[in-house]
This record gives structure tokens, sequence and C-alpha cells, in this order.
């Protein structure tokens, strides 16, 4: 499992989640046991249900991968198989390249498809306002992130966070930064703000800062 995957799972499944809602409709959904019994022992990122029964798959991919529709049609079977139903399926991909995925399979008689969203599409203003700091993360990846500015914003609210959830949130950036290669303007970024309490022995971001530090 990659870093990414982590981290994504972590914000989404945290509550409040404003990146949860945006995908699903819904701020929160009962997590349920991933695994699905097949000899090629399928794992889906994450499945989740709503109170009235509908269940929720989602999948984070940061790369164009030609095989995700089938991928995602055995995951609607083996999920059904399981859950004697079938999940609402959502595809959230969060890679650097422009997104040239498709959204569906087809073939003689039958059809499936599924819900596709680009990270960037999501309003990162919004989720730089929300109270939960892994929303403050996403907005990294979305269009909000390329301006110049942004990533001061972003670690500026991560930093002014709890202390008990920011260290965290400063290691789940650090990794999705790596989606787009901005580990060391973040390393720059915090070198230039006063450093409070640990952040320095931050296992993720501790190294790069003592790096940063002694380069600068």
């Amino acid at each position: 499992m990659h870093a990414y995957d982590v981290a994504m799972k972590e914000i989404l499944t945290s509550p409040g989640s404003a990146v949860l809602a945006a995908l699903t409709g819904v701020d929160r959904l009962h997590w349920l046991n991933v695994e699905t019994p097949r000899v090629r022992n399928l794992r889906v990122d994450l499945l989740g249900e709503v109170p009235q029964g509908e269940l929720i798959q989602i999948e984070f991919e940061s790369r164009n991968a030609k095989d995700l529709p089938f991928r995602m049609l055995e995951y609607l079977g083996a999920v059904g198989r399981v859950h004697r139903r079938l999940p609402r399926q959502i595809v959230l991909y969060v890679g650097e390249a422009p997104l040239r995925m498709e959204d569906s399979i087809t073939g003689p008689g039958s059809s499936v498809r599924y819900h596709l969203v680009d990270v960037r599409d999501l309003d990162g203003e919004v989720l730089l306002r929300s109270p939960n700091l892994g929303d403050n993360v996403i907005a990294l990846l979305t269009r909000f992130g390329e301006n110049p500015k942004a990533l001061g914003r972003i670690v500026e609210k991560i930093l002014s966070g709890p202390p008990e959830a920011r260290d965290q949130a400063l290691g789940e950036l650090f990794i999705l930064a790596g989606l787009r290669r901005k580990r060391a303007p973040i390393a720059r970024e915090l070198t230039r703000m006063p450093i409070r309490e640990n952040i320095m022995h931050n296992p993720i971001i501790g190294p790069w800062l003592r790096e940063s530090k002694d380069e600068g």
C-alpha cells in the first residue's frame, strides 16, 4: 500500500471530513471490512455504509491506470457477493498528470459506470476553511493549491490547529505533497515560520526540515 493511500484513508475517515461530504453527499459513514474473499484477495480502499443501508466504495488513483474499469467491475462483483448489495462506486484521482481514465466499462448487453472525480475539481477554498485539518491538507491537491500563495496559507492554517491533530496533518501534507513535487517548498515554508513545539521531531517532516536548515 502506498503512503498516500494511507494518508487519504486517514483524512476521509476522520469525523467531519468535507472531502468525504463532497464526494458522497454524506459527512459520515460506518466503515466496513474491506477484505473480499477472492483467490486474488482484492482489497478496496474504503467501503462504508450510510444509515439507510447504501454501500459506498471509494478508490484512490495517483496515475492513469488503463485497467481501472476492469478492477472496478471486479470490486463491484466481489463486494456484492459479500454484502448481497452493490455499492455506489467513486474513484478519486489525485495524480499530477491530466485525468485520462474512463468512468465506465461497456460490453455486449451490459454496462457499469462509476463516479470518477479529479481532486483538482474540489473547491480548495472551501477545504481550507474547514476546521478539519485533513481537509486543509487536500486543498494542496486542488487547483487552489497551484496558486503561489496557497502553500503558505495551508501551512499556516495547519500550524494554528490543535497540537494533537496538527502533527498528523503536517505528516499527511508532506506525504501528499510528493504527488505534486512540493515537499521541498513545504520544508522551506516551514523553516520561515516559527517552528512550534515538536514539529522538528515529526518523523516524516523533521529530517527534511533539518536538512533544509543545514542547506540554508
